[in-house]
């Protein structure tokens, strides 16, 4: 399902492919979040036009609005939304514990009520598999508990074997369903070197055909997500593709890249756009990075070149920053739709360069020099 093609000889970083169901995927990749099986302000075919070969969607959501058996009738999330290349689902557990309202956790799944009509409901990790199954994904993830941030090392040993036992049910139940879908495990620990190390153990020796490393990006220093990463790295399986989930800003993505991983999701680019936040290259002058800009500044109002004349995006070929400043003053939907564009096609970008530098052998370079610019 997975195949090293290149590894760097100064780092960790290497480029592979996973072959799932709805097509191959080249990594390091980036995946475009499609929460409730749309990419905000995003048509299927710009992705697919743009370079994109797998995006994620969102368990909880699709569960509860249009809800899974829905979808199936549809012929599955691919058909739904009208998406030809590979669907990655997370499991719903990070949802449930942020948006619900949990009324109780037991060994047994996660009871909560919901924040769309305040039904009372219940999580399971056979259920999370099988709504799942219903939504035809590529790759589907185990349901997992994480403590947040910070948390107790009494709250992370909990999590670590509550994680490993839902993993058992969740495994089982994908098999018995026989579907034609990958299912991963997750690693989870906390900031505790030893508990990362058990979590990544148990789930590795479970067999899964890939992994992620969760409970990051809640909060916690950066510093503290890429020791997480080394915690758990030696422990899984070389051969298997890693996920980093809910990560994360450009140089984040590039040092997890450097550190093993092979694959990401954040709302980022799509979030910040939505707020007229665009990310931009430097010149190259100023070296490897980026900065950001506010598109509603008030010096932007007479600038008419475009956002980055390094980018190949709709709007940088066709328009200005005083234009598309004048359409977010206004509350005009094309300026989050250019924004949209822009740093989705960014972060593409960013991934494309990263695969490339990894092949000729810079990468590790780059990953010296690359940085963030306020």
């Amino acid at each position: 399902m997975f195949k090293v093609s290149q590894k760097d000889q100064k780092t960790k970083a290497r480029t592979g492919m996973i072959h799932a169901a709805h097509g191959e995927v080249h990594t390091p990749v980036f995946l475009p979040i499609g929460t409730k099986g749309a990419i905000k302000a995003i048509a299927a075919e710009e992705l697919k036009f743009w370079g994109a070969e797998m995006i994620l969607a969102n368990t909880y959501h699709l569960w509860q609005r249009p809800g899974d058996a829905l979808i199936a009738k549809a012929g599955g999330l691919h058909g739904f939304m009208n998406w030809k290349g590979a669907i990655f689902t997370d499991s719903g557990g990070f949802q449930v514990f942020s948006l619900g309202k949990v009324v109780k956790i037991t060994d047994a799944g996660v009871r909560f009520r919901s924040e769309v009509d305040g039904s009372l409901r219940e999580l399971t990790p056979e259920l999370s598999v099988q709504i799942q199954a219903n939504l035809g994904s590529d790759i589907a993830l185990v349901l997992d508990e994480f403590p947040g941030f910070p948390a107790t090392k009494k709250q992370a040993e909990q999590s670590v074997a509550r994680t490993t036992q839902w993993a058992k049910r969740a495994l089982a139940e994908h098999q018995r369903l026989g579907k034609n879908q990958q299912l991963w495990g997750i690693v989870q620990g906390s900031t505790y070197a030893d508990l990362r190390r058990q979590s990544a153990e148990e789930i590795g020796e479970l067999g899964f055909e890939g992994y992620c490393i969760g409970g990051v990006a809640v909060g916690e220093p950066a510093e503290e997500m890429y020791k997480a990463i080394e915690y758990a790295q030696p422990y899984l399986e070389e051969e298997k593709p890693k996920h980093l989930l809910g990560v994360g800003t450009p140089e984040q993505i590039v040092q997890a890249v450097g550190l093993g991983c092979d694959s990401f999701d954040c709302v980022i680019p799509t979030r910040e756009a939505r707020h007229g936040k665009f990310y931009v290259n430097l010149k190259p002058q100023d070296g490897d990075g980026y900065t950001t800009i506010n598109i509603d500044n008030e010096k932007f109002k007479e600038d008419f070149a475009p956002v980055d004349d390094t980018c190949n995006c709709y709007g940088c070929l066709n328009y200005t920053k005083a234009y598309i400043r004048h359409l977010f003053a206004s509350q005009e939907p094309l300026g989050i739709r250019l924004a949209t564009m822009h740093n989705l096609r960014f972060y593409l970008n960013l991934m494309q360069r990263i695969r490339d530098m990894i092949e000729n052998g810079s990468f590790a370079k780059f990953l010296k020099k690359y940085r963030s610019v306020a």
